[in-house]
């Protein structure tokens, strides 16, 4: 079992895959350091069952000694001046503990929302807080069409506002309160940690019957007429909530352009699948790491099951996954473009190592007390929320022209 180890061991030089700068790798090593000591599955388990659903203090240690929620935000509103590349190291890292925060919610669609829509004056007082960990923020969609109204799952962002949950009736209905202010009323569930956020961004119709339009809102949650309640989710590391609003204030956020709107969600959703891809893989080479571990010094019949030549099968199809998945993840974190293609390949080679992952660990891998099952849970939890697989595939085919009508006679 020596030699197949060792094909595994996650002391593979990341050199082998892409080439990083120094900084980058110091990000990568600096927050893996960290983790480590802080993120062990009784950590997350723990976490997650707070108030909040995440380890608050550590999340605070993130945003100060690494400055992750702002990693990727302009130096001029307090961020890091990044690329999304440092982003997705660093989300690959989190990725491989699972680790619950709000960094994909806020850093991952939020902020480039705001930062592409708001005005000189609302990045002015949102992204310095969000960049120092201060302020959590969320995208909240009505209908649970995540992946639509981010156009991972569609070829572009619907023009017609099916997205946030129906037209000039359904999701959530703005009508003008005078000053300009604006009152909403519908609900939206499945708000990715809408219970912890602080600020949440709403997609509402408004216009009425003539000019009907989907455009984003500003709520606080402790605003009056507003009720977010936590949902039971699959994965409790991603926490859900249901996000009520009866006739709540709102501020619109940015101008009055429909279409602007939907040109930032798909641009907020191709940024967050690079980093939801890297998490991916991320938690596809731990899951990987983790099995090779139990089956080197689980033993049967007098040797450990890793020498039986099915278990070495089985990993190396598994270490192909990972491979894949890591192979289109730093692609992506160079051409975001690729983002939505790479998140489809980092769900499925998730998916397919952490169910090996499973039988592999014999009957302790399916129980509440192993980390094993928290893997599969992740991968599910993930395409229910922005996929599914299937999907995010044909929608990168109709993006790339794949499916074009044959010229007549062809």
């Amino acid at each position: 079992m020596d030699a197949a180890s060792t094909a595994f061991t996650p002391a593979t030089p990341v050199s082998a895959f892409a080439a990083f700068t120094a900084e980058q790798e110091e990000i990568r090593r600096t927050l893996r350091d960290l983790l480590a000591k802080r993120s062990a599955p009784e950590d997350v388990r723990s976490a997650v069952r707070t108030g909040a659903g995440y380890d608050t203090e550590l999340w605070g240690r993130l945003a100060g000694r690494l400055g992750l929620p702002g990693l990727a935000l302009p130096a001029a509103y307090g961020g890091a001046g990044c690329t999304l590349t440092e982003l997705a190291l660093a989300c690959e890292e989190t990725g491989r503990v699972l680790l619950p925060s709000p960094l994909i919610a806020t850093s991952g669609i939020a902020a480039p929302l705001i930062d592409a829509l708001g005005t000189p004056d609302q990045r002015r007082q949102l992204l310095p807080r969000i960049a120092d960990g201060s302020l959590t923020c969320t995208l909240a969609v009505p209908g649970g069409a995540l992946g639509t109204s981010l156009a991972l799952t569609a070829p572009e962002v619907p023009p017609d506002g099916a997205w946030a949950g129906g037209g000039r009736a359904g999701g959530i209905q703005a009508r003008p309160a005078g000053d300009g202010r604006r009152l909403l009323y519908g609900e939206a569930a499945q708000v990715l940690d809408g219970h912890s956020a602080g600020l949440l961004l709403v997609a509402a119709h408004t216009g009425g019957f003539a000019r009907s339009r989907t455009l984003l809102f500003l709520v606080r949650p402790e605003a009056a007429g507003v009720t977010v309640t936590r949902q039971t989710a699959l994965d409790e590391t991603r926490p859900q909530a249901r996000v009520e609003l009866r006739d709540a204030e709102a501020e619109l956020l940015g101008a009055d352009d429909a279409p602007a709107v939907r040109a930032a969600l798909a641009a907020a959703g191709t940024h967050a699948a690079v980093l939801l891809a890297a998490e991916a893989a991320g938690a596809a080479a731990s899951a990987l790491e983790r099995t090779v571990e139990h089956v080197t010094v689980r033993e049967q019949f007098g040797r450990a099951i890793g020498s039986f030549q099915a278990v070495k099968h089985r990993l190396a199809d598994a270490y192909v996954h990972v491979q894949a998945a890591r192979s289109a993840a730093y692609h992506a974190a160079w051409d975001r473009s690729a983002g939505p293609l790479a998140l489809a390949q980092c769900l499925q080679s998730l998916r397919a190592v952490a169910g090996e992952a499973v039988q592999l660990h014999g009957g302790i891998g399916f129980t509440w007390e192993h980390e094993a099952h928290l893997y599969l849970k992740r991968a599910t939890a993930d395409e229910l929320l922005f996929g599914p697989v299937h999907r995010l595939r044909d929608a990168a085919a109709e993006r790339a022209g794949l499916f074009a009508p044959c010229p007549s006679g062809g």
